[in-house]
């Protein structure tokens, strides 16, 4: 496969990825702003930091209130990782490989790109921000059900696969560090009922309070890091998201689980043995934001080991990772 060609799969895969992750981050606050009773800026400026976008947001607006957060991370042109941003990106990407993505897929990810600019979107977001967002949710998980039903699980596919789901786990570490962000200026409800509430909306934003559910009697914060980081599993923990990319990387390359022929395989394999033979004890000594922080950026590393070996060589330059991470 041209590496021209892989390149915007992948990416085409982590931006749509992204696209909806971003809506589930914003949803997390939209759940939790009914149940708590916060200031506005104390509600909203945990998501900015967490981006890692901070100075970026500073630059455009006064306050991080709800309205400019939402306009920020949704429907801003130039900052990269807005959802309008990495819907453009995806469409660009997908537009340069039709002969290699079913029919269905191009016009879902067409349909999915014009949910922001048909007219009163940005309206909808304000006035309707739970159905705007889950539209959005929708549409992507849509989208992967094209993905999975019309496409030959051949190269091509599994370089979707490689992208969407270092995508999920990245975005999975970084919906568990908003709520450590949002539970730092408020100390006071550890362990009271408010810390179910709060951990109840993070599961419900990762589609996990179901599943999880199945498996633990009581929500815990724990327990609920225990089941998103190490789950073999459910589908947006990081550990199944790790095992899936690093199968998905050996079809590629062709070399047998547990081997390695190059640096992308041998640190995904390394990532993915810490998490197999880790738990939650190691997390807790360690410190959840500084666990999440170390995670984030072994995978931004992986991220530039497939770059370099897949997609540099024939001189792409490098697309928009989080600029938290870089």
């Amino acid at each position: 496969m041209l590496s021209r060609v892989a390149n915007s799969i992948y990416w085409m895969s982590r931006y749509l990825e992204r696209a909806e992750n971003i809506a589930r981050f914003i949803d997390v606050n939209l759940h939790l702003k009914l149940d708590l009773n916060m200031g506005d800026v104390e509600q909203w400026d945990p998501l900015i930091k967490v981006t890692g976008d901070a100075e970026v947001f500073k630059a455009h607006y006064a306050e991080a209130n709800q309205n400019n957060v939402l306009e920020f991370l949704t429907f801003k042109p130039d900052y990269p990782s807005s959802i309008y941003s990495c819907l453009r990106s995806a469409r660009e990407n997908a537009k340069t490989i039709r002969e290699v993505i079913s029919s269905e897929m191009w016009e879902q990810v067409n349909h999915f790109y014009f949910l922001l600019q048909q007219p009163g979107a940005q309206e909808d977001s304000i006035n309707r921000p739970h159905e705007f967002y889950t539209q959005i949710k929708r549409a992507h998980q849509m989208f992967i059900g094209l993905w999975e039903g019309t496409m030959s699980h051949g190269e091509a596919w599994h370089f979707m696969s490689l992208g969407r789901m270092l995508e999920r786990a990245d975005e999975t570490s970084r919906i568990l560090d908003v709520k450590y962000f949002i539970l730092l200026p408020t100390i006071v409800y550890v362990g009271s009922p408010y810390e179910n509430i709060q951990w109840s909306a993070l599961l419900k934003s990762t589609s996990a309070l179901e599943m999880y559910r199945k498996k633990y009697q009581s929500i815990t914060p724990k327990s609920v890091a225990e089941f998103l980081i190490f789950d073999p599993d459910f589908p947006r923990a990081v550990r199944h998201c790790l095992a899936q990319a690093d199968y998905s990387l050996h079809r590629i390359t062709g070399t047998h689980l547990g081997t390695h022929l190059g640096e992308t395989e041998r640190h995904l394999g390394k990532l993915r043995s810490q998490l197999d033979f880790s738990n939650i004890e190691e997390v807790s000594k360690k410190g959840l934001h500084q666990y999440l922080d170390d995670l984030q950026g072994s995978l931004n590393e992986i991220a530039q080991t497939i770059h370099q070996t897949f997609f540099a060589l024939k001189g792409f330059p490098a697309q928009q990772s989080h600029g938290s991470s870089q």
